[in-house]
């Protein structure tokens, strides 16, 4: 498995997504930088958290524009998959990989805090093996998070809404809420389903030392996913 982590000026979580998929995942990683018109041969993408280019202009609105998001384009409509996270998601939703826009925080403050989400939606590569309904605890560390679409329903009735921020017993409140995300979304995914963005950060949650290990199960699910492609690949040969 080879799992290339992209990197653009202020990326700040780069070394963290690159050593989880790296040392606790398991796989051979490695970094493309923003300046790349080309990827390395990768199964999957990460786009890491951060402040790209210093979210000048909006968060995400120049790194979209970058020179390796065309590659990132084109290897998502090949349907590989695309793990876009914080920052990530707002590049994500910028280059048009991901509907929706994040705005500021709805307290318009920079919110650094763990929260609860909740599991749904249809399976993912990155949510596959994670039971329906499952509570997550991961940090958030963004001002942009509010996530804003005009046709949540669509979203919704296309079981596109992957996370919900909840508190601990589920209840999707609006206390749970850290951002004032239309109907709490947390993240969501693209119509072919196999790019994921959202706004806490599993790759800071993927060890047990680090207060929950629960961001973990979207690396699992996806070396998982990617042993079972394969499996399917070779079966097909």
């Amino acid at each position: 498995m080879k799992i290339v982590v992209v990197r653009f000026p202020g990326s700040n979580c780069d070394d963290d997504a690159f050593h989880v998929c790296s040392r606790v995942m398991g796989a051979s990683a490695e970094f493309a930088w923003h300046k790349s018109v080309s990827l390395p041969t990768a199964d999957a993408l990460v786009i890491p958290g951060g402040f790209s280019y210093g979210d000048y202009l909006r968060a995400g609105a120049m790194a979209a524009h970058s020179p390796v998001m065309g590659a990132v384009k084109q290897f998502a409509e090949r349907g590989g998959p695309v793990l876009a996270i914080c920052n990530g998601f707002q590049i994500a939703c910028e280059a048009g990989l991901l509907d929706g826009v994040l705005t500021r925080n709805a307290g318009l403050r920079f919110i650094c805090r763990d929260v609860h989400l909740v599991v749904e939606g249809r399976p993912t590569p990155f949510t596959r093996a994670i039971p329906a309904g499952r509570i997550l605890r991961m940090p958030v560390a963004h001002a942009e998070g509010r996530f804003v679409h005009p046709d949540v329903e669509t979203l919704e009735r296309e079981g596109r809404v992957v996370f919900r921020y909840c508190d601990v017993g589920g209840g999707e409140t609006v206390a749970a809420n850290p951002n004032g995300s239309t109907k709490n979304i947390a993240g969501i995914c693209n119509r072919q389903g196999n790019v994921v963005g959202l706004m806490p950060h599993p790759e800071r949650a993927s060890e047990s030392e680090l207060g929950s290990a629960d961001g973990g199960l979207l690396f699992e699910s996806l070396k998982l996913w990617l042993q079972g492609s394969g499996e399917r690949a070779r079966s097909a040969t």
